[in-house]
């Protein structure tokens, strides 16, 4: 066998492109154990301990470890949502993808880009994290990769028209999808919301409140540690953003399977359990706080209720 025959190793590791695509989602969900085991167990980076000077046990010592709860709280979160986003884009690169499917290479094209794209907050409060910098550097060209090579794969054109357009409006397989929608838009605007928050104001009345000190005593506390929440609250909105972005564009297209569904599932149980369950064991209990969350997940709960079983008859 010739050369020009010879099939190279990287060459039949990398495929078609989507195992680029899923090894970025195992990088996600590697990195949002990590976040979750992070907060479960209290404790900060090294690169964190070192910016702020101070070590968790410190700043617990203050107003019975409020500020590291609040700083827990985000974490856990944002450990959620990357296991969310990772579910989808399993699911993207396993079944619409390889089906030649235009709107799932879109869709993680332009995921890719808010979530790539919101590091950029991070550095708004003049934080700049240099392994999550380095982590980040790592993985964009593996992403980038995979789409470029993926490309190739979009054989049907894209079609923005729903995947349900040809469902009439008074069968169950055209309404079952609403609740996911107002998900969707949900985790949008409140992506977008605290996006903008961690760049700017950083807190909203109830997280001072719980935390039990204002912004100048925060300050003079440690003046870094504003920046380093602020840290932790834009890089969670950007990643609420991301996955109200995937589950619009999914639920918009894709036609309802039981492997949807199951990885909608897991989605929304993942975001969902991390960021409201956190709440609890910290005592964060403020019923304003709390209400867009739990909303947010009895919504998501009626349309895994309500679409249970319609992939049988979907369009």
């Amino acid at each position: 066998m010739n050369s020009q025959q010879s099939p190279s190793f990287v060459g039949a590791l990398i495929g078609d492109g989507r195992p680029l695509i899923i090894f970025t989602a195992l990088a996600l969900v590697f990195s949002g154990i990590g976040a979750i085991f992070l907060s479960v167990t209290g404790h900060f980076l090294p690169h964190d301990v070192e910016f702020l000077g101070m070590q968790p046990a410190a700043l617990c010592e203050l107003n019975q470890c409020r500020i590291v709860h609040f700083m827990i709280h985000d974490r856990m979160s944002f450990g959620g949502v990357l296991l969310a986003i990772a579910a989808l884009y399993l699911w993207l690169a396993m079944f619409p993808l390889k089906e030649g499917e235009s709107w799932a290479w879109w869709t993680l094209a332009l995921t890719n880009a808010s979530g790539f794209g919101s590091f950029l907050a991070y550095i708004g409060y003049g934080y700049l994290d240099h392994w999550h910098a380095c982590a980040t550097g790592g993985l964009l060209p593996v992403a980038l990769w995979g789409l470029w090579k993926t490309r190739k794969l979009c054989t049907r054109p894209l079609d923005l028209r729903p995947a349900w357009a040809a469902a009439v409006w008074r069968e169950p397989a055209a309404w079952c999808r609403l609740p996911w929608f107002g998900w969707a838009f949900g985790m949008i605007a409140a992506g977008a919301t605290i996006l903008i928050v961690g760049m700017t104001h950083v807190f909203v009345p109830s997280d001072l409140s719980f935390i039990g000190y204002t912004r100048d005593q925060l300050n003079a506390i440690n003046p870094r540690l504003i920046p380093l929440i602020a840290h932790d609250r834009a890089g969670f909105g950007g990643g609420v953003l991301t996955t109200g972005l995937l589950v619009l564009a999914i639920v918009w297209k894709a036609p309802l399977s039981k492997h949807l569904w199951q990885a909608l599932v897991i989605a929304g149980l993942a975001g969902f359990g991390c960021a409201i369950g956190v709440h609890y064991p910290i005592q964060y209990l403020d019923p304003w706080h709390l209400a867009p969350a739990w909303a947010g997940a009895a919504v998501f709960a009626v349309g895994a209720w309500w679409t249970w079983g319609r992939w049988k008859a979907s369009p």
